[in-house]
């Protein structure tokens, strides 16, 4: 549950507006009943239930954009029938409404909720004293939506820089591993729901440490993104590249088995055996390969490429070993 709300900023919203709403709307509700204002009450009651079932719909669902909307547009709906119904006490609710909506919504649906909120209430007019008053209004929540649309757009901007520096490999521009690990457990949810094939590649470059060693780790460095390079080129747009840690990547290939899986396999093996180059010579790598079993942990299913990956590198190097025909090895031939 923790983990949820510091990692998904809309939820962590929604669920703040919820809980402000069951201890900060309660209470009037509540006071508003013993003072027989039964409409007032009714209007607090069905804010209270459209915003709490917002959350656990976006709680149970995790879609956050739908559920997001639906709070804004009940929370500035709800400010504004109040603000009709109570007058000028009810105005100060819209306050906290318009600085939310930016969060809750994307800023297009946000500015017209804003805007909308603060026009209705002028045309009715019936919460101001006088004219002043209702320009002063206006005025300053405008000013509000202002601020709190750039502080909005602000914190977007840095929490997609923070998530790219924290799910991108820096050197060679593809996902890292912590990427890796969400998208295996996607991955594996979406086989147990369509049975859709999924195949595990764990590849590393043989003898990458005497590159680093013989020719320094800027021609290593070279090594590396070439072979991503030479990697994105010869798979499909469907496939996921991730660097797995040192010189060892990880290839995620959906809806391919069997002769297909090896013939992709072999294909890119000859590929990097032909255009894979260094100063001293060629490059080769060894290969892992495993398919998802029905029912399989992620764990496991990554466990079984890397135990193919140690055998291909332990009888050889510059091999294929699948998991799911162990021993069945693709000889290795010298690079043209």
């Amino acid at each position: 549950m923790l983990h949820r709300l510091k990692t998904d900023f809309r939820l962590s919203i929604i669920t703040l507006l919820g809980v402000s709403a069951v201890l900060g709307i309660t209470p009037f509700a509540a006071m508003r009943y013993m003072q027989g204002n039964l409409l007032a009450g009714l209007v607090d009651t069905t804010i209270l239930l459209g915003i709490c079932s917002a959350l656990v719909y976006a709680w149970v669902t995790g879609d956050t954009r739908r559920s997001g909307v639906v709070v804004a547009s009940v929370a500035c709906g709800g400010a504004v029938v109040v603000g009709v119904l109570v007058g000028e006490p009810g105005l100060f609710w819209l306050y906290p409404c318009l600085v939310t909506t930016f969060f809750l919504a994307s800023p297009r649906i946000a500015v017209f909720l804003n805007v909308a909120s603060v026009v209705a209430l002028m045309v009715h007019g019936g919460a101001f004293r006088s004219d002043v008053q209702m320009w002063s209004f206006a005025s300053t929540a405008f000013v509000v939506s202002a601020c709190a649309y750039v502080f909005a757009h602000r914190n977007h901007d840095q929490r997609e820089r923070l998530e790219h520096l924290a799910t991108i490999d820096p050197l060679t521009g593809i996902k890292n591993r912590r990427s890796m690990d969400q998208e295996l457990d996607l991955a594996a949810a979406d086989a147990e729901r369509t049975g859709l094939p999924y195949a595990l590649v764990l590849l590393d470059i043989d003898h990458f440490k005497r590159i680093n060693d013989e020719h320094g780790h800027g021609v290593g460095d070279d090594v590396l993104t070439d072979l991503v390079a030479l990697l994105k080129q010869n798979t499909r747009k469907s496939d996921q590249l991730f660097r797995y840690g040192g010189e060892e990547f990880v290839l995620l290939l959906p809806g391919v088995d069997g002769i297909g899986l090896k013939a992709v396999m072999n294909n890119l093996q000859q590929v990097l055996r032909k255009y894979m180059k260094h100063p001293g010579g060629s490059v080769t790598a060894s290969f892992g390969v495993a398919l998802l079993r029905h029912g399989e942990s992620v764990d496991s299913w990554l466990a079984r490429a890397d135990a193919a990956l140690y055998e291909a590198k332990d009888t050889g190097r510059d091999r294929i070993v699948f998991a799911d025909l162990q021993g069945a090895r693709e000889p290795a031939a010298n690079p043209a």
